[in-house]
Protein backbone atom coordinates (compact mmCIF):
# COMPACT_ATOMS: atom_id res chain seq x y z
CA UNK A 1 0.00 0.00 0.00
CA UNK A 2 1.63 3.30 -0.79
CA UNK A 3 1.69 6.18 1.73
CA UNK A 4 0.23 9.54 0.88
CA UNK A 5 1.77 12.36 1.08
CA UNK A 6 1.23 14.69 3.70
CA UNK A 7 -1.37 17.71 3.03
CA UNK A 8 1.09 21.10 2.67
CA UNK A 9 -1.01 24.09 3.75
CA UNK A 10 0.38 26.72 0.77
CA UNK A 11 0.72 30.15 2.69
CA UNK A 12 0.94 33.42 0.24
CA UNK A 13 4.57 34.40 1.05
CA UNK A 14 3.87 37.84 0.04
CA UNK A 15 1.69 37.70 3.32
CA UNK A 16 4.81 36.87 5.25
CA UNK A 17 4.27 38.88 8.62
CA UNK A 18 7.97 39.01 8.87
CA UNK A 19 8.36 40.53 5.07
CA UNK A 20 8.93 44.25 5.48
CA UNK A 21 8.31 44.94 1.81
CA UNK A 22 4.23 45.09 1.99
CA UNK A 23 2.95 48.40 4.90
CA UNK A 24 0.87 47.94 7.25
CA UNK A 25 -2.45 48.79 5.36
CA UNK A 26 -5.19 50.95 7.44
CA UNK A 27 -8.44 48.68 7.13
CA UNK A 28 -11.89 49.70 6.21
CA UNK A 29 -12.18 53.48 8.53
CA UNK A 30 -13.31 56.76 8.54
CA UNK A 31 -11.77 59.88 10.31
CA UNK A 32 -14.31 62.73 11.58
CA UNK A 33 -12.18 66.01 12.39
CA UNK A 34 -13.70 68.70 14.59
CA UNK A 35 -12.06 71.89 14.33
CA UNK A 36 -11.57 71.57 10.00
CA UNK A 37 -11.64 74.96 9.82
CA UNK A 38 -8.11 75.62 11.98
CA UNK A 39 -4.57 76.15 10.90
CA UNK A 40 -3.45 72.71 12.35
CA UNK A 41 -6.25 70.69 9.75
CA UNK A 42 -5.20 72.74 6.87
CA UNK A 43 -1.57 72.50 6.86
CA UNK A 44 -1.23 69.04 8.65
CA UNK A 45 -3.79 67.05 9.29
CA UNK A 46 -5.74 66.51 5.44
CA UNK A 47 -1.98 67.33 3.72
CA UNK A 48 -0.90 64.19 6.00
CA UNK A 49 -4.39 62.20 4.67
CA UNK A 50 -3.99 62.69 1.36
CA UNK A 51 -0.01 61.87 1.61
CA UNK A 52 -1.32 58.26 3.27
CA UNK A 53 -3.37 57.45 0.42
CA UNK A 54 -0.96 58.60 -2.22
CA UNK A 55 1.10 56.19 -0.56
CA UNK A 56 -2.03 52.94 -0.38
CA UNK A 57 -2.01 53.53 2.96
CA UNK A 58 -5.26 54.18 3.20
CA UNK A 59 -8.60 51.44 2.16
CA UNK A 60 -10.44 52.30 -1.02
CA UNK A 61 -13.79 53.35 0.78
CA UNK A 62 -11.81 55.66 3.61
CA UNK A 63 -14.17 58.66 4.33
CA UNK A 64 -13.03 61.66 5.66
CA UNK A 65 -15.91 64.13 7.43
CA UNK A 66 -15.40 67.93 8.24
CA UNK A 67 -17.62 69.44 11.44
CA UNK A 68 -17.71 72.98 11.59
CA UNK A 69 -20.30 76.26 11.65
CA UNK A 70 -19.76 76.78 8.34
CA UNK A 71 -22.68 76.37 5.70
CA UNK A 72 -20.41 74.64 3.68
CA UNK A 73 -21.83 71.24 1.05
CA UNK A 74 -19.87 68.20 0.74
CA UNK A 75 -18.57 69.72 -2.43
CA UNK A 76 -17.34 73.25 -0.51
CA UNK A 77 -15.70 71.34 2.03
CA UNK A 78 -14.10 69.22 -0.48
CA UNK A 79 -12.93 72.28 -2.14
CA UNK A 80 -11.00 72.99 1.21
CA UNK A 81 -9.34 69.76 1.36
CA UNK A 82 -8.00 70.04 -2.46
CA UNK A 83 -6.76 73.75 -1.89
CA UNK A 84 -4.82 71.72 1.49
CA UNK A 85 -3.61 69.60 0.04
CA UNK A 86 -2.33 71.74 -3.21
CA UNK A 87 -0.28 73.75 -0.87
CA UNK A 88 0.53 71.33 1.90
CA UNK A 89 1.16 68.13 0.93
CA UNK A 90 4.39 66.37 0.81
CA UNK A 91 3.83 63.51 -2.24
CA UNK A 92 3.31 65.02 -5.68
CA UNK A 93 -0.45 65.30 -6.70
CA UNK A 94 -2.22 63.39 -8.96
CA UNK A 95 -5.53 63.34 -9.66
CA UNK A 96 -6.33 59.84 -9.39
CA UNK A 97 -5.42 59.76 -6.26
CA UNK A 98 -7.33 62.91 -5.42
CA UNK A 99 -10.33 61.42 -7.09
CA UNK A 100 -10.59 58.50 -5.02
CA UNK A 101 -10.22 60.09 -2.05
CA UNK A 102 -12.62 63.16 -3.23
CA UNK A 103 -15.47 60.05 -3.41
CA UNK A 104 -15.54 59.28 0.41
CA UNK A 105 -15.39 63.39 1.53
CA UNK A 106 -18.37 64.67 3.72
CA UNK A 107 -19.39 67.31 5.95
CA UNK A 108 -21.65 68.33 8.75
CA UNK A 109 -22.45 71.82 9.44
CA UNK A 110 -23.42 72.90 13.30
CA UNK A 111 -21.92 73.88 16.60
CA UNK A 112 -20.82 71.89 19.36
CA UNK A 113 -23.87 71.82 21.25
CA UNK A 114 -26.86 71.41 18.22
CA UNK A 115 -28.12 68.07 19.26
CA UNK A 116 -29.71 67.87 15.41
CA UNK A 117 -25.84 68.47 13.76
CA UNK A 118 -24.23 65.28 16.16
CA UNK A 119 -27.84 63.71 14.92
CA UNK A 120 -27.30 64.25 11.53
CA UNK A 121 -23.14 63.10 11.88
CA UNK A 122 -24.10 59.90 13.38
CA UNK A 123 -26.59 59.20 10.25
CA UNK A 124 -23.47 60.64 7.88
CA UNK A 125 -21.38 57.94 9.70
CA UNK A 126 -23.82 54.66 9.63
CA UNK A 127 -24.64 56.03 5.83
CA UNK A 128 -21.06 55.73 4.95
CA UNK A 129 -21.04 52.18 6.52
CA UNK A 130 -23.22 51.21 3.89
CA UNK A 131 -21.61 53.44 1.36
CA UNK A 132 -18.59 53.32 1.52
CA UNK A 133 -18.10 49.98 3.91
CA UNK A 134 -16.30 51.90 6.24
CA UNK A 135 -18.02 49.33 8.91
CA UNK A 136 -18.64 52.19 11.39
CA UNK A 137 -15.39 52.27 12.13
CA UNK A 138 -14.72 56.07 13.43
CA UNK A 139 -11.79 57.88 14.57
CA UNK A 140 -12.71 61.61 15.97
CA UNK A 141 -10.06 64.13 15.77
CA UNK A 142 -10.68 67.32 18.71
CA UNK A 143 -9.27 69.79 17.21
CA UNK A 144 -10.34 72.42 18.98
CA UNK A 145 -10.12 74.01 21.93
CA UNK A 146 -9.86 71.84 25.49
CA UNK A 147 -13.19 73.44 27.18
CA UNK A 148 -15.12 71.92 24.23
CA UNK A 149 -14.01 68.58 25.15
CA UNK A 150 -16.92 67.83 27.29
CA UNK A 151 -19.78 69.38 25.05
CA UNK A 152 -18.41 67.04 21.98
CA UNK A 153 -17.32 64.11 24.26
CA UNK A 154 -20.75 64.22 25.65
CA UNK A 155 -22.56 64.13 22.44
CA UNK A 156 -20.89 62.06 20.63
CA UNK A 157 -21.65 59.75 23.93
CA UNK A 158 -25.69 60.89 22.95
CA UNK A 159 -25.99 60.15 19.70
CA UNK A 160 -24.40 56.59 20.10
CA UNK A 161 -21.08 57.31 18.28
CA UNK A 162 -18.76 56.92 21.14
CA UNK A 163 -19.00 53.02 21.92
CA UNK A 164 -17.31 50.84 20.48
CA UNK A 165 -18.40 46.64 20.06
CA UNK A 166 -17.20 43.75 18.13
CA UNK A 167 -18.53 45.10 14.93
CA UNK A 168 -17.01 48.78 14.93
CA UNK A 169 -14.69 50.39 16.90
CA UNK A 170 -14.70 54.17 17.81
CA UNK A 171 -11.57 56.09 18.70
CA UNK A 172 -10.82 59.55 19.97
CA UNK A 173 -7.86 62.04 18.91
CA UNK A 174 -6.57 64.50 21.10
CA UNK A 175 -4.33 67.62 20.49
CA UNK A 176 -1.91 69.31 23.37
CA UNK A 177 -2.39 70.69 25.28
CA UNK A 178 -3.63 67.88 27.67
CA UNK A 179 -4.57 70.83 31.05
CA UNK A 180 -2.54 73.52 31.98
CA UNK A 181 -1.29 71.76 35.47
CA UNK A 182 -1.60 68.65 37.24
CA UNK A 183 -5.05 69.30 38.47
CA UNK A 184 -6.91 70.22 35.23
CA UNK A 185 -5.14 67.55 33.73
CA UNK A 186 -6.61 64.75 35.76
CA UNK A 187 -9.89 67.00 34.72
CA UNK A 188 -9.40 66.55 31.25
CA UNK A 189 -8.62 62.75 31.73
CA UNK A 190 -11.57 62.26 33.26
CA UNK A 191 -13.86 64.17 31.45
CA UNK A 192 -12.55 62.13 28.31
CA UNK A 193 -12.14 58.35 30.09
CA UNK A 194 -16.10 59.32 30.79
CA UNK A 195 -16.75 58.75 28.04
CA UNK A 196 -14.05 56.85 25.78
CA UNK A 197 -11.97 54.01 27.45
CA UNK A 198 -8.09 54.33 28.05
CA UNK A 199 -7.41 52.16 25.28
CA UNK A 200 -9.49 54.28 22.73
CA UNK A 201 -7.61 57.77 23.42
CA UNK A 202 -5.02 58.50 21.56
CA UNK A 203 -2.95 61.75 23.04
CA UNK A 204 -1.00 63.23 19.78
CA UNK A 205 2.26 63.99 20.58
CA UNK A 206 3.80 65.34 17.06
CA UNK A 207 7.37 65.03 17.88
CA UNK A 208 6.64 61.30 18.62
CA UNK A 209 5.56 60.84 15.42
CA UNK A 210 8.83 62.39 13.77
CA UNK A 211 11.40 59.38 12.43
CA UNK A 212 14.64 61.15 14.12
CA UNK A 213 12.95 60.52 18.12
CA UNK A 214 11.73 57.10 17.09
CA UNK A 215 15.52 56.23 16.01
CA UNK A 216 16.14 57.11 19.60
CA UNK A 217 15.06 53.92 20.34
CA UNK A 218 16.80 52.17 17.54
CA UNK A 219 20.20 53.60 18.37
CA UNK A 220 19.85 52.63 22.04
CA UNK A 221 18.33 49.21 21.37
CA UNK A 222 19.35 47.92 18.25
CA UNK A 223 23.20 48.55 19.08
CA UNK A 224 25.80 47.32 21.45
CA UNK A 225 28.35 49.99 21.79
CA UNK A 226 26.16 52.30 23.26
CA UNK A 227 24.95 50.37 26.19
CA UNK A 228 28.08 49.99 28.41
CA UNK A 229 28.59 53.97 27.79
CA UNK A 230 24.53 55.03 28.85
CA UNK A 231 24.87 55.06 31.92
CA UNK A 232 25.90 58.05 35.28
CA UNK A 233 29.60 56.28 34.73
CA UNK A 234 30.29 58.16 31.61
CA UNK A 235 27.84 60.35 30.97
CA UNK A 236 28.58 64.11 32.41
CA UNK A 237 25.13 65.63 31.68
CA UNK A 238 22.35 65.53 28.73
CA UNK A 239 21.36 68.72 27.43
CA UNK A 240 17.67 68.07 25.04
CA UNK A 241 17.00 71.53 22.96
CA UNK A 242 13.93 72.79 21.01
CA UNK A 243 14.83 75.99 19.50
CA UNK A 244 12.38 77.89 17.02
CA UNK A 245 13.90 81.29 14.83
CA UNK A 246 10.23 82.93 14.90
CA UNK A 247 8.13 84.52 17.14
CA UNK A 248 4.48 83.91 18.34
CA UNK A 249 2.97 85.65 14.38
CA UNK A 250 -0.53 86.08 15.29
CA UNK A 251 -0.91 83.01 18.27
CA UNK A 252 -1.54 85.00 21.09
CA UNK A 253 -5.00 83.44 21.96
CA UNK A 254 -3.59 80.35 22.22
CA UNK A 255 0.06 81.40 23.64
CA UNK A 256 -0.60 84.03 26.28
CA UNK A 257 -1.20 82.74 29.71
CA UNK A 258 0.20 79.16 28.35
CA UNK A 259 4.10 80.37 27.86
CA UNK A 260 6.93 77.75 26.68
CA UNK A 261 7.10 75.56 29.95
CA UNK A 262 3.83 74.31 29.27
CA UNK A 263 3.77 74.57 25.34
CA UNK A 264 6.89 72.61 25.13
CA UNK A 265 8.54 71.46 28.32
CA UNK A 266 5.64 69.07 29.98
CA UNK A 267 5.13 66.94 26.65
CA UNK A 268 7.87 67.51 23.83
CA UNK A 269 10.68 67.58 26.02
CA UNK A 270 9.57 65.17 28.51
CA UNK A 271 8.82 62.54 25.85
CA UNK A 272 12.62 63.53 24.19
CA UNK A 273 14.21 62.36 28.20
CA UNK A 274 12.05 59.34 28.44
CA UNK A 275 13.17 57.80 25.44
CA UNK A 276 16.46 58.81 26.07
CA UNK A 277 16.96 57.90 29.91
CA UNK A 278 14.31 54.83 30.09
CA UNK A 279 15.50 51.10 30.20
CA UNK A 280 15.33 48.97 27.47
CA UNK A 281 11.49 47.29 27.43
CA UNK A 282 11.21 43.74 27.24
CA UNK A 283 9.27 44.33 24.13
CA UNK A 284 7.97 47.15 21.44
CA UNK A 285 4.26 46.04 22.28
CA UNK A 286 2.92 49.39 23.31
CA UNK A 287 2.36 48.19 27.45
CA UNK A 288 5.98 47.41 27.82
CA UNK A 289 6.78 51.05 26.38
CA UNK A 290 4.78 52.63 28.07
CA UNK A 291 5.85 51.31 31.29
CA UNK A 292 9.54 51.96 30.54
CA UNK A 293 8.70 55.37 30.08
CA UNK A 294 6.34 55.88 33.12
CA UNK A 295 9.17 54.21 35.08
CA UNK A 296 11.48 57.10 34.09
CA UNK A 297 9.08 59.91 34.67
CA UNK A 298 7.87 58.76 37.90
CA UNK A 299 11.78 58.98 38.64
CA UNK A 300 12.21 62.28 37.41
CA UNK A 301 12.19 65.87 39.06
CA UNK A 302 12.91 69.20 39.31
CA UNK A 303 15.76 69.88 41.22
CA UNK A 304 16.26 73.77 43.16
CA UNK A 305 16.84 75.93 44.27
CA UNK A 306 14.92 77.23 41.05
CA UNK A 307 16.28 80.84 41.05
CA UNK A 308 19.94 78.80 39.73
CA UNK A 309 18.60 76.11 38.63
CA UNK A 310 15.47 77.32 36.04
CA UNK A 311 15.67 80.66 33.56
CA UNK A 312 12.78 81.92 31.73
CA UNK A 313 12.75 84.73 28.82
CA UNK A 314 11.06 87.10 27.01
CA UNK A 315 12.20 88.39 23.32
CA UNK A 316 12.47 91.86 22.81
CA UNK A 317 12.16 93.47 19.23
CA UNK A 318 15.17 94.03 16.94
CA UNK A 319 16.75 92.95 14.46
CA UNK A 320 16.85 89.58 13.16
CA UNK A 321 18.49 87.63 9.78
CA UNK A 322 18.18 91.33 8.22
CA UNK A 323 14.54 91.73 9.80
CA UNK A 324 13.25 94.07 12.12
CA UNK A 325 10.88 91.87 14.49
CA UNK A 326 8.72 92.93 17.24
CA UNK A 327 9.22 92.32 20.86
CA UNK A 328 6.17 89.43 22.22
CA UNK A 329 4.83 92.87 23.79
CA UNK A 330 4.54 94.48 20.29
CA UNK A 331 3.02 91.25 19.26
CA UNK A 332 -1.20 91.92 18.65
CA UNK A 333 -2.94 90.15 21.33
CA UNK A 334 -0.41 90.27 23.90
CA UNK A 335 -0.84 92.50 26.75
CA UNK A 336 1.54 95.10 27.40
CA UNK A 337 2.62 94.07 30.65
CA UNK A 338 2.34 89.98 29.63
CA UNK A 339 4.73 87.66 32.07
CA UNK A 340 4.33 85.04 29.49
CA UNK A 341 7.28 83.52 29.18
CA UNK A 342 9.36 82.94 25.26
CA UNK A 343 11.85 81.08 26.70
CA UNK A 344 12.09 78.13 29.40
CA UNK A 345 15.55 76.09 30.89
CA UNK A 346 14.53 73.61 33.78
CA UNK A 347 17.29 71.04 35.79
CA UNK A 348 15.97 67.96 35.80
CA UNK A 349 17.32 64.75 37.51
CA UNK A 350 16.59 60.90 37.07
CA UNK A 351 17.11 59.63 40.28
CA UNK A 352 17.78 55.80 39.58
CA UNK A 353 20.61 53.61 39.25
CA UNK A 354 21.66 54.32 35.91
CA UNK A 355 21.31 58.19 35.78
CA UNK A 356 21.63 59.39 39.51
CA UNK A 357 23.46 62.27 39.79
CA UNK A 358 23.41 63.08 36.13
CA UNK A 359 21.44 66.60 35.36
CA UNK A 360 19.15 66.67 32.34
CA UNK A 361 19.32 70.31 30.83
CA UNK A 362 16.08 71.02 29.10
CA UNK A 363 15.44 74.03 27.38
CA UNK A 364 13.15 75.88 24.66
CA UNK A 365 12.56 79.22 22.93
CA UNK A 366 11.13 81.45 20.01
CA UNK A 367 13.19 84.12 18.26
CA UNK A 368 16.14 82.16 19.52
CA UNK A 369 19.67 81.37 17.10
CA UNK A 370 18.11 79.02 14.54
CA UNK A 371 15.30 76.55 14.36
CA UNK A 372 16.49 73.48 15.72
CA UNK A 373 16.05 70.46 17.79
CA UNK A 374 18.55 67.88 19.86
CA UNK A 375 19.38 65.67 22.68
CA UNK A 376 22.88 66.22 23.56
CA UNK A 377 24.35 63.02 25.40
CA UNK A 378 27.79 64.54 27.08
CA UNK A 379 30.42 62.68 28.19
CA UNK A 380 32.78 63.08 30.94
CA UNK A 381 35.90 63.83 29.97
CA UNK A 382 38.90 61.16 30.49
CA UNK A 383 40.14 60.84 33.87
CA UNK A 384 43.60 61.08 32.68
CA UNK A 385 45.24 62.69 29.78
CA UNK A 386 49.04 61.84 29.02
CA UNK A 387 49.57 64.96 27.06
CA UNK A 388 51.45 68.06 27.36
CA UNK A 389 48.27 70.86 28.42
CA UNK A 390 48.98 72.47 24.92
CA UNK A 391 47.86 68.90 23.06
CA UNK A 392 44.81 69.20 24.53
CA UNK A 393 43.73 72.70 25.05
CA UNK A 394 41.30 72.70 22.11
CA UNK A 395 39.42 69.39 22.90
CA UNK A 396 36.46 69.52 24.21
CA UNK A 397 34.21 66.83 25.82
CA UNK A 398 32.72 63.52 23.61
CA UNK A 399 29.21 64.05 23.12
CA UNK A 400 26.61 61.95 20.85
CA UNK A 401 23.81 64.59 19.17
CA UNK A 402 20.98 63.48 17.74
CA UNK A 403 19.28 65.69 15.62
CA UNK A 404 15.53 65.81 15.48
CA UNK A 405 14.97 68.45 13.33
CA UNK A 406 16.34 69.98 10.47
CA UNK A 407 19.19 67.99 8.88
CA UNK A 408 17.89 65.07 10.85
CA UNK A 409 20.76 62.22 11.67
CA UNK A 410 23.26 61.29 14.85
CA UNK A 411 26.99 63.15 14.71
CA UNK A 412 29.77 61.83 17.54
CA UNK A 413 32.08 64.14 18.69
CA UNK A 414 35.64 62.63 19.75
CA UNK A 415 39.20 63.93 19.82
CA UNK A 416 41.38 63.15 17.26
CA UNK A 417 45.21 64.56 15.99
CA UNK A 418 45.69 66.98 13.84
CA UNK A 419 47.98 66.53 11.20
CA UNK A 420 51.78 67.64 11.89
CA UNK A 421 55.19 66.68 13.86
CA UNK A 422 53.51 68.21 16.92
CA UNK A 423 50.87 65.94 19.00
CA UNK A 424 47.61 68.48 19.00
CA UNK A 425 44.40 66.41 20.03
CA UNK A 426 41.12 68.66 18.31
CA UNK A 427 37.67 68.13 18.39
CA UNK A 428 36.22 66.38 15.05
CA UNK A 429 33.00 64.92 14.23
CA UNK A 430 31.91 62.21 12.37
CA UNK A 431 28.21 62.09 10.74
CA UNK A 432 25.45 60.62 9.78
CA UNK A 433 22.53 61.84 7.81
CA UNK A 434 18.73 60.53 7.09
CA UNK A 435 19.31 62.03 3.60
CA UNK A 436 22.47 60.77 3.06
CA UNK A 437 21.79 57.36 3.87
CA UNK A 438 18.61 56.46 2.67
CA UNK A 439 17.16 57.12 -0.56
CA UNK A 440 13.68 57.26 0.63
CA UNK A 441 12.01 60.79 2.09
CA UNK A 442 10.71 60.46 5.73
CA UNK A 443 6.75 60.64 6.39
CA UNK A 444 5.94 63.78 8.25
CA UNK A 445 4.97 63.34 11.55
CA UNK A 446 0.82 63.35 11.05
CA UNK A 447 1.11 60.65 8.44
CA UNK A 448 2.67 58.41 11.01
CA UNK A 449 0.38 59.22 13.82
CA UNK A 450 -2.95 59.50 11.85
CA UNK A 451 -2.18 55.68 10.07
CA UNK A 452 -1.25 54.23 13.62
CA UNK A 453 -4.79 55.77 15.04
CA UNK A 454 -6.65 54.09 11.96
CA UNK A 455 -4.55 51.09 12.96
CA UNK A 456 -5.38 51.13 16.34
CA UNK A 457 -1.41 51.40 17.45
CA UNK A 458 -0.51 53.47 20.52
CA UNK A 459 2.94 53.19 20.97
CA UNK A 460 3.83 56.62 20.30
CA UNK A 461 0.89 58.19 22.35
CA UNK A 462 1.70 59.14 26.14
CA UNK A 463 -1.31 57.69 28.51
CA UNK A 464 -2.87 59.02 31.01
CA UNK A 465 -0.08 58.60 33.76
CA UNK A 466 2.58 59.60 31.21
CA UNK A 467 0.30 63.39 31.25
CA UNK A 468 0.39 63.43 34.67
CA UNK A 469 3.88 62.79 35.72
CA UNK A 470 4.98 65.31 33.40
CA UNK A 471 2.92 67.81 35.11
CA UNK A 472 4.18 66.14 38.74
CA UNK A 473 7.36 67.57 37.28
CA UNK A 474 7.18 70.66 35.69
CA UNK A 475 4.12 72.04 38.07
CA UNK A 476 6.82 72.86 41.21
CA UNK A 477 8.76 75.17 39.03
CA UNK A 478 5.43 76.93 37.26
CA UNK A 479 4.44 77.42 41.09
CA UNK A 480 7.96 79.04 41.53
CA UNK A 481 7.94 81.44 38.96
CA UNK A 482 4.08 82.45 39.33
CA UNK A 483 4.85 82.96 43.46
CA UNK A 484 7.95 85.17 41.88
CA UNK A 485 5.42 87.39 39.79
CA UNK A 486 8.57 88.93 37.99
CA UNK A 487 8.33 90.08 34.64
CA UNK A 488 10.77 87.30 32.65
CA UNK A 489 14.07 88.37 31.84
CA UNK A 490 14.44 90.01 28.02
CA UNK A 491 16.44 88.38 25.64
CA UNK A 492 17.00 89.79 22.02
CA UNK A 493 16.22 88.09 19.01
CA UNK A 494 18.87 85.78 17.48
CA UNK A 495 20.30 85.21 20.37
CA UNK A 496 20.15 82.25 22.75
CA UNK A 497 18.03 83.24 25.61
CA UNK A 498 18.90 85.12 28.25
CA UNK A 499 21.88 85.82 30.81
CA UNK A 500 20.46 83.60 33.42
CA UNK A 501 20.12 80.52 31.04
CA UNK A 502 24.14 80.95 30.61
CA UNK A 503 24.29 81.32 34.34
CA UNK A 504 22.46 78.42 35.15
CA UNK A 505 24.99 76.22 33.34
CA UNK A 506 27.61 78.13 34.21
CA UNK A 507 27.31 77.45 38.18
CA UNK A 508 28.54 73.81 37.76
CA UNK A 509 31.12 74.67 35.30
CA UNK A 510 28.97 73.37 31.95
CA UNK A 511 27.88 75.76 29.22
CA UNK A 512 25.19 75.15 26.63
CA UNK A 513 26.17 73.61 23.39
CA UNK A 514 25.71 75.77 20.36
CA UNK A 515 23.49 73.91 17.79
Amino acid sequence: MTAQPATRTWTNPLRDPLDKRLPRIAGPSSLVIFGVTGDLSRKKLMPAIYDLAHRGLLPPGFSLIGFARREWADQDFGQQVHDAVAEHARTPFRESVWNRLAEGIRFVQGSFDDDDAFDRLAETVHTLAEERGTGGNTAFYLSIPPWAFPTVTKQLARCGLASSDEDAWRRVVIEKPFGHDLDSARELNAVVNDVFPEESVFRIDHYLGKETVQNIMALRFANQMFEPLWNAHYVDHVQITMAEDIGLNGRAGYYEGIGAARDVIQNHLLQLLALTAMEEPVSFEPTALRAEKVKVLGATTAVGPFDETTARGQYTGGWQGGTKVPGLLQEQGFSKDSTTETYAAVTLEVRNRRWGGVPFYVRTGKRLGRRVTEVAVVFKRAPHLPFDSTATEELGENALVIRVQPDEGVTMRFGSKVPGTTMEVRDVTMDFGYGHSFTESSPEAYERLILDVLLGEPSLFPGNEEVELSWRILDPVLDYWARQGSAPEPYEPGSWGPPSARAMLARTGRHWRRP
